[in-house]
C-alpha cells in the first residue's frame, strides 16, 4: 500500500536546508552530480552500458518471489551493500533508466529519481500515485495546457480527482482553496508555463505542509537553475523533451523525489508507474545520460542569450517578460530562489498586441532569416518560437487564458544557441522593425 503523505515519508532532507524557516546553504547541482556514483560499461568502459533486457535471470528459484515481495531490488540492502540487488522486468525498473534516475536525483538534491516515457506521463503518475478518488488537487491556474487538460477534464472524468485552480502568487488565496478537504496536493510550475511566472516555492511549501498535502513541483522550465526539494518542495517532475535532452528528439520524462516515494511509484499492486507502465526505453536513458553532465553549460548560455535579447527588446519598448529583468514582478524572489550561476532561463516572452502581429513577426523571423523555428516545446539548441493562445496553451478557453495572463499576441520563445548573439539580434530587430512600420503585415 502506497505511503500516506506526509507522515510516513521522509523528510530528512529539508533540515539539511532549511534552519527555523530560513535556508541556510545553496545547492550545487553541478557538484552534486559529480559527486555521485559514477556507473563503468560492462567492460570497464567509461560509459555506463546499456541494459537492453526486458526480463532478467536469477540463480537460484527461491530469489524471485523476494523480487516479487520487494526483498531484492534497487532500493534493497542487498543492492546498497553491492551484493546483487535484483531487477525483475523492464517495466518495473531496469539497469539503465535507473541510472539516468539518480544522476537526476544527484541534479535535483533527492533521494531517488526515475524516468519515464514523457513528462507528462510522469506528471499523471505522480497525482495518481498521490490521490485517490474522491481527493482534491489545489493547482496554479497558469500551467501547461496539456496538464491544465489532464487536472479539469480528465481527471474528474476518469478518476473522481478534482481541482481547483488558484493564482499561486495570492497565498490567501491558495490558503483558502488549501482548507477545502480532502486536499492532497498543491501542484506549480516553478516557473509557469508560457507567462514566467516565478512561484514562491517556500512559502507555497509551507501552506501545503500545514495542510497534510504534498507540493509537486514541474521544474521543466528551470532544470540547474531551481532545487525544489532543497527549497521545500516534496516531489519534483521534468519533461525531459526539453533543457534536459536539448535537442528536441526524444520524448522523455521524469520523477524525483524520496526513495519511499519513487519506490511506492514502482509497487506491483499499487505503482502508478509499474501499472500505467510509462516506460522509458533504456536506449533513450543511456543517451540522456551523456546529455546531462554538460546541460549546466547549456543553460549558463541559455540564460545569458535570453538575458541579452530581454534588456535590448526592453531598450526598444518592446512588452517583453523576463525574470532576469528587474521589471519582472518576481524578479527578487527569483532571485532569492536560484542556484549560483546558471542565470534565469532560456524562456521569454513577446506580446505583440495581436495574433496577426505575433503571426507575421514568426514568419519573418523563421523565413526571411532563419532566426529559428514556428515550432513548440523548448530548450532545443535552435530558437523555437509559438504564439501560445493558439497553440501550447489553446486547451484553456480565452476566458481561462485572460485569467492566467495569457494575451492573444503572447509569443513564447525559447532562445537558443546556434550562431552569434549580434547575428542573431540583427535578425530579431529587422524583423521587429517591418513589422513596426506595417511593411511586415
Amino acid at each position: 500500500m502506497s505511503p500516506r503523505w506526509p507522515l510516513e515519508w521522509d523528510l530528512g532532507l529539508f533540515s539539511v536546508v532549511f534552519a527555523g524557516g530560513t535556508m541556510t546553504t545553496k545547492f550545487d547541482p553541478v557538484a552534486a552530480m559529480a559527486d555521485s556514483r559514477h556507473e563503468f560499461g560492462e567492460h570497464g568502459g567509461v560509459n555506463s552500458s546499456i541494459e537492453a533486457s526486458t526480463t532478467f535471470t536469477v540463480m537460484a528459484a527461491d530469489e524471485m518471489p523476494k523480487i516479487f515481495r520487494g526483498e531484492r531490488g534497487p532500493f534493497s540492502m542487498q543492492a546498497r551493500n553491492a551484493t546483487g540487488g535484483c531487477y525483475l522486468y523492464g517495466r518495473n525498473f531496469n539497469p539503465t533508466v535507473y541510472t539516468f534516475g539518480r544522476m537526476l536525483a544527484a541534479m535535483e538534491g533527492t533521494q531517488a529519481g526515475y524516468a519515464t516515457a514523457s513528462g507528462l506521463g510522469a506528471i499523471a503518475a505522480v497525482l495518481m500515485q498521490l490521490c485517490n478518488a474522491g481527493e482534491r488537487i489545489v493547482s496554479s491556474k497558469t500551467i501547461y495546457g496539456g496538464t491544465f487538460a489532464l487536472l479539469k477534464e480528465f481527471f474528474p472524468l476518469k478518476s473522481g480527482v478534482t481541482t481547483t485552480f488558484v493564482d499561486i502568487t495570492d497565498h490567501a488565496a491558495v490558503e483558502a482553496a488549501m482548507q477545502q478537504a480532502p486536499t492532497k496536493v498543491l501542484y506549480i510550475e516553478s516557473i509557469a508555463n508560457p507567462t514566467l511566472e516565478v512561484a514562491d516555492i517556500p512559502a507555497l511549501a509551507a501552506i501545503a505542509h500545514r495542510h497534510g498535502a504534498a507540493l509537486v513541483v514541474d521544474n521543466t522550465f528551470a532544470p540547474m537553475l531551481l532545487s525544489p526539494v532543497q527549497l521545500g518542495a516534496d516531489v519534483v517532475v521534468h519533461s525531459v523533451t526539453k533543457f534536459i535532452s536539448g535537442a528536441s528528439d526524444v520524448i522523455a520524462g521524469a520523477v524525483c523525489g524520496s526513495e519511499a516515494f519513487i519506490y511506492s511509484l514502482m509497487d506491483l499492486h499499487t505503482g502508478a508507474l509499474m501499472l500505467l507502465g510509462p516506460t522509458m526505453d533504456p536506449k533513450i536513458a543511456h543517451e540522456l545520460t551523456l546529455r546531462l553532465p554538460h546541460l549546466g553549460l547549456r543553460m549558463r548560455e541559455h540564460s545569458a542569450r535570453a538575458l541579452g535579447f530581454a534588456e535590448r527588446l526592453a531598450e526598444r519598448g518592446a512588452k517583453v517578460c523576463y525574470p532576469g529583468l528587474p521589471s519582472h514582478p518576481q524578479h527578487e524572489l527569483l532571485q532569492s530562489q536560484l542556484n549560483e550561476g546558471f542565470g534565469c532561463g532560456g524562456l521569454l516572452t513577446l506580446d505583440m498586441g495581436t495574433v496577426a502581429r505575433a503571426n507575421r513577426l514568426m514568419e519573418i523571423l523563421q523565413n526571411d532569416h532563419s532566426f529559428g523555428f514556428m515550432a513548440v516545446s523548448l530548450g532545443y539548441f535552435e530558437t523555437l518560437m509559438s504564439c501560445s493562445g493558439s497553440s501550447t496553451s489553446s486547451e484553456l478557453t480565452e476566458a481561462e487564458q485572460a485569467a492566467a495572463g495569457i494575451s492573444p499576441g503572447l509569443i513564447r520563445i525559447s532562445i537558443g544557441l546556434t550562431g552569434s548573439f549580434e547575428q542573431r539580434w540583427a535578425q530579431m530587430a529587422d524583423a521587429l522593425s517591418a513589422v513596426e512600420s506595417g511593411s511586415g503585415i
